[in-house]
């Protein structure tokens, strides 16, 4: 049964804000790339918060993928560049990526804090803002909110066929 990530990291300054973001590229491109890997998606909300959902064959594999590469380089510099940062994980029957509503729920239900270095106020118990869910944007839609990225990624039909 396939395993879905979610994090939710907010950076602590605009001046984290380009290497996070070529970290966070880097990081999209080897998980398309990594064994296990179904799929994921990005979203970017207001006052410099981020959250990510990926689908994985198991935990084995999201975890190899978690230390390896891109990713594990920049896991190292979240807990300075981000006051907020929190992770959850769960099985379920299908790979089908939550909607951001629930990613939120279950965030807050059984996820966790990371470590961070400059914690906010609202980072220990999970109390930040709710992301932005209006009439214009359901949360269904989500993984196509942000343009600019491929916010909804899979793994490339020729890495599938060639983990089969």
């Amino acid at each position: 049964m396939p395993l879905i990530s979610v994090t939710r990291l907010r950076i602590r300054s605009v001046r984290f804000l380009p290497l996070f973001a070529r970290q966070a590229f880097l990081s999209l491109r080897q998980a398309r790339q990594a064994r296990g890997f179904l799929g994921g998606a990005l979203s970017a909300e207001r006052r410099w918060t981020f959250w990510t959902v990926t689908s994985w064959d198991g935990e084995a594999s999201m975890r190899a993928f978690m230390v390896a590469g891109s990713h594990g380089a920049a896991m190292t510099r979240l807990a300075e560049w981000c006051d907020e940062a929190s992770v959850v994980h769960w099985v379920q029957a299908d790979a089908i990526l939550p909607s951001l509503a629930e990613a939120d729920q279950r965030m807050r239900q059984i996820g966790r804090p990371s470590r961070v270095r400059h914690p906010s106020q609202f980072h220990a118990n999970l109390s930040y803002e709710p992301p932005r869910m209006t009439r214009a944007l359901p949360a269904t839609a989500w993984r196509a909110s942000v343009p600019a990225w491929p916010a909804v990624w899979a793994a490339p039909a020729s890495c599938a066929a060639a983990r089969s």
